[in-house]
C-alpha cells in the first residue's frame, strides 16, 4: 500500500545540507506575510513572508484543520539546510505553487530541532513510504495529524503534481485517504516499540566482545570513522571504542581510535582557520565537508578529545580542544551564558551568489598574495595541491601528516612551525573576515547547551583551565534560571527571552547528565540534588510502567498521534540512553534501588540490539561496559578535596565516579567521614570501601590493582 501510494510521484531522497539566507528584514514592506512572523525560530522566520500561508505546530493550527476538514501539509526543516531552502526557492516563494497549497492544505512549518517530537512522527511515516529519509521532510496528514503520504525534496512540477493528485483523492475518495491513513498510523507507532524483557539481565565480556566482532567491518581502518561516505565523526562511538581499548587493553582498537581522532583533526572537517567542526564530510576521507557547523557535534568533540588527549597526551588533540572551544566562544557564544545552535554553510561569494563553503575556501592566487614568501611551505602544510583541491579553481584547507613528519621532510624547527603557524591562521582568519559571513542560528536549545556544558566540564577535568570551569558555570546557572519551569520542569527553546516549547526527554537526560558531571568536578551538591530532581520529573512525566522506557515527549505535550520511545544512539546518543546511564550513577550516589534496578531494566531491554548493532548503540555499551568487572565510587572528603580530586583526574579511568566533599555531607557514601584536620580518600565498591588513603596516588595504585 505505502509503494502504491508513494508512486503519485517520484521522490528524492537528499541528505540534508546548508544554506546561507539573510536575516528577514522586518523594516522592508514584504508582499506576502503569514503566522510565522510571530515566531522566534531563525528557520521559521525565513519562512515568515512566503506567499504560502504557513502557521507554526500548535493546538490551534490543528484545531483549525479539523473545523476546515482540510489536509495538513506538515514542511519540516532547520536553519542550516541546504535543500530546505533550494525547495523554498522553487517552490514556496512561488505565487502558484502557494495558490495550490493555500486553497487545499492547512500549511504547517516545523523547525525539526525546536521540535524533534513532530520531526520524529513523521519522519517514521516517510521512511515507511519510501524506505529512507531527510530534510525538508515533508508529509501530508489528515486533519486529526494522521499521515497519508510524504517524501523529502520535489521539483516544483513534481510538487503540484503530487499535491493536485492528493488534494483530488481526498476530495472524492477520502475512504481511501482514511485507509491510508489507518494503516501507515499503525506502522509509525510499531516502529522501535520495546517491550519489557523479563529474561535475567546478564552482561558480561562475551557479550561486549561480540558486539566489537559485528561492528569491526564497518571500521575503516585506513581513515578512521566509518568505511564509505559520507563520513559523520560520531563522537560517541569514538569515545566509547576509546573507553573499550583502554579496558581490555585492545592495541588494534586504541589504534583505529588514533587513527580516526587524527585524519579527523587532519582534515576539512576541522576548520584550520577559525577552529571547530562541520557536521560531516562528504568524501570518504574527512576532506570536504558539508560546511555547516552544529553546536552539539563541536561539544560532543570538545569532550571526545579531552579524554582521548588524557589516554594518550597527543597534543593534537589538546590543540583541537583548545582550538574548538575557541570558535565556539566566537561565534556561538553569548554572554549571559547561552550557546547558539548553528552555522550556515553558504554565504554570498565575491559575485553576490549563494555559494556553499564560500566563506570557508580559498583560491590559490589570493594566497599567494596573503602569504608572499611563506606561500610555498603554506602550501606544503595544507595541501594546496591535488589534494586539496575542492572545486573550480578553489582549495579547501587540509592536512596529511604530523608536524614532527612535516618538519623533517621540510628542515624546519617545530618551534618555528608554531610560529608560523599562528602567523599564516591571523592574516587568513583577518581575511576571512572580510567576507559575506555565514548566517547564525541565534536560538538556544537545553539538550545542545546542556552537551556544550558538558564538553567544558570535560576539558577543565582533563586541563585544569579555570575559564572553561567559569564558562560551564555560567552555562549551568542559564539552565536553571532561564530553562526552568516554575514545576522543575525545563524548557526546550530559549530566544529573545522567550521560551514556549514543553523540554523533551533529550533535554532531561542531557542536563542530568551535565549536572551529575558539575558536581564531580566542583563537589556542589545542588548539582547532584538538582540532577536528582530532573529525573524523578522525568519519572513523572515520560515514564512508561510497562516497558521500563522512558517516552521522548511528556504527558503534558497534546496533538500528537502517539508517544515514541528513542532508544538508537546517533550522532546524539538517544535519550533513553543517556536516562540509563544517569540512573546507574545516582542509583550509586543515592544508593538507590529502584534507580539501579530500572537502569540494569532499560539495558536488558535494548540488549540484542546492543550487541548486534554497537554503532547505533554505542552509549548502551558504555553502561554495558559498567557491568564487566569493577566499578569505582571514589570518595573525597576533606577541606583538601578539590586538590585530591584534581589530581586523581589527570589519570582516565571511566569505570569510576567521584563523589565528596569539602564538609560535612549526608550522601550515604560520604556520612559520618569528614574530618575537618584531614583530607580522606575511600575506593568503594557497592558501598564497601577498602582502607581510607591521604594521596590520590595510593588510591589509584588501590584501583589500578584490579583494574
Amino acid at each position: 500500500m505505502y509503494k502504491t501510494l508513494f508512486t503519485l510521484i517520484s521522490v528524492f531522497t537528499l541528505l540534508s545540507g546548508c544554506k546561507n539566507t539573510k536575516e528577514p528584514n522586518m523594516e522592508n514592506n514584504y508582499q506576502y506575510t503569514n503566522a510565522l512572523v510571530n515566531e522566534t525560530s531563525p528557520y521559521l522566520l525565513q519562512h515568515a513572508h512566503n506567499p504560502v500561508d504557513w502557521y507554526p505546530w500548535n493546538d490551534q493550527t490543528l484545531e483549525m484543520a479539523k473545523k476546515e476538514n482540510k489536509l495538513l501539509l506538515i514542511s519540516v526543516g532547520y536553519a542550516a539546510c541546504h535543500w530546505c531552502h533550494v525547495m523554498e526557492r522553487e517552490s514556496f516563494e512561488d505565487p502558484e505553487v502557494a495558490a495550490l497549497m493555500n486553497e487545499n492544505f492547512i500549511n504547517i512549518k516545523v523547525d525539526r530541532e525546536e521540535r524533534p517530537d513532530v520531526d520524529q512522527i513523521y519522519m517514521n511515516a516517510v521512511q515507511l513510504l519510501t524506505g529512507s529519509g531527510g530534510w525538508p521532510l515533508n508529509c501530508v496528514a489528515l486533519p486529526d495529524g494522521r499521515p497519508i503520504w510524504g517524501g523529502t525534496y520535489f521539483p516544483k512540477e513534481n510538487w503540484i503534481n503530487a499535491l493536485t493528485q492528493l488534494a483530488d483523492l481526498y476530495k472524492n475518495e477520502p475512504e481511501k485517504a482514511e485507509d491510508y491513513a489507518a494503516k501507515l498510523t499503525e506502522g509509525v507507532k510499531q516502529t522501535g516499540l520495546i517491550e519489557l524483557n523479563e529474561e535475567e539481565a546478564v552482561f558480561d565480556i562475551s557479550g561486549l566482545e561480540l558486539a566489537i566482532e559485528n561492528w569491526l567491518p564497518t571500521m575503516d581502518q585506513k581513515n578512521g570513522g566509518r568505511k564509505g561516505a559520507p563520513k559523520f565523526p560520531m563522537p560517541g562511538n569514538l569515545s566509547f571504542l576509546l573507553r573499550y581499548a583502554v579496558q581490555n587493553n585492545d592495541k588494534e582498537m586504541m589504534d583505529y581510535v588514533n587513527t580516526s581522532l587524527t585524519q579527523i583533526a587532519y582534515g576539512g572537517i576541522f576548520d584550520h582557520v577559525g577552529g571547530g567542526f562541520a557536521r560531516y564530510s562528504v568524501d570518504d576521507h574527512w576532506h570536504v565537508p558539508h560546511f555547516e557547523k552544529m553546536l552539539y557535534d563541536n561539544a560532543q568533540m570538545v569532550s571526545l578529545y579531552s579524554k582521548a588527549f588524557l589516554v594518550t597526551k597527543n597534543p593534537l588533540y589538546k590543540e583541537v580542544v583548545y582550538r574548538t572551544i575557541d570558535f565556539v566562544e566566537a561565534e556561538l557564544y553569548k554572554d549571559i551564558g547561552a550557546f547558539y545552535s548553528s552555522l550556515d554553510a553558504d554565504s554570498y561569494n565575491e559575485m553576490g551568489e549563494l555559494e556553499e563553503g564560500a566563506f570557508y575556501v580559498w583560491n590559490k592566487i589570493d594566497l599567494q598574495n596573503l602569504l608572499n614568501d611563506d606561500f610555498e611551505l603554506f602550501s606544503k602544510y595544507y595541501n594546496i595541491n591535488g589534494y586539496g583541491k575542492w572545486e573550480d579553481d578553489k582549495y579547501h584547507l587540509i592536512r596529511s601528516i604530523s608536524n614532527t613528519e612535516f618538519c623533517v621532510e621540510n628542515e624546519i624547527e617545530e618551534d618555528e612551525l608554531k610560529i608560523k603557524l599562528r602567523q599564516w591562521q591571523k592574516i587568513l582568519s583577518e581575511e576571512r573576515n572580510k567576507r559575506e559571513r555565514p548566517r547564525l542560528d541565534d536560538k538556544t536549545l537545553t539538550s545542545w547547551n546542556a552537551l556544550m556544558l558538558k564538553g567544558y566540564i570535560d576539558a577543565y577535568s582533563v586541563f585544569q583551565e579555570d575559564r572553561f570551569l567559569e564558562v560551564a558555570l555560567k552555562n549551568a546557572r542559564f539552565l536553571q534560571t532561564k530553562m526552568t519551569k516554575e514545576d522543575g520542569g525545563l524548557y526546550r527553546n530559549y530566544k529573545n527571552d522567550q521560551s514556549n516549547i514543553e523540554a523533551y526527554l533529550e533535554d532531561y537526560a542531557t542536563v542530568t547528565d551535565a549536572f551529575i558531571s558539575l558536581y564531580e568536578v566542583t563537589l556542589d551538591e545542588k548539582w547532584l540534588h538538582n540532577a536528582k530532581q530532573l529525573i524523578d520529573y522525568s519519572f513523572d512525566h515520560f515514564y512508561n510502567e510497562e516497558s521500563k522506557m522512558f517516552f521522548f515527549t511528556s504527558d503534558l505535550e497534546t496533538g500528537l498521534i502517539t508517544r515514541k520511545v528513542e532508544t538508537d544512539d546517533n550522532v546524539i546518543p538517544s535519550s533513553n540512553s543517556i536516562m540509563a546511564n544517569n540512573l546507574f550513577k545516582l542509583g550509586h550516589y543515592y544508593a538507590n534501588k529502584y534507580y539501579s534496578d530500572n537502569a540494569m531494566t532499560m539495558l536488558n531491554n535494548v540488549k540484542e540490539m546492543t550487541i548486534n548493532y554497537g554503532a547505533g548503540a554505542s552509549n548502551w555499551l558504555n553502561l554495558y561496559s559498567n557491568y564487566i568487572g569493577e566499578y569505582y565510587e571514589v570518595a573525597i572528603v576533606g577541606p583538601k578535596a578539590l586538590d585530591k580530586l584534581k589530581a586523581l583526574n589527570q589519570v582516565y579511568i571511566p569505570n569510576k565516579m567521584i563523589i565528596g566533599s569539602q564538609g560535612e555531607s549526608k550522601l550515604p557514601l560520604l556520612e559520618y567521614k569528614f574530618n575537618e584536620n584531614e583530607t580522606t580518600i575511600y575506593v568503594c565498591i557497592n558501598g564497601a570501601c577498602k582502607l581510607p588513603v591521604s594521596e590520590a596516588a595510593k588510591a589509584l595504585d588501590q584501583i589500578n590493582s584490579s583494574f
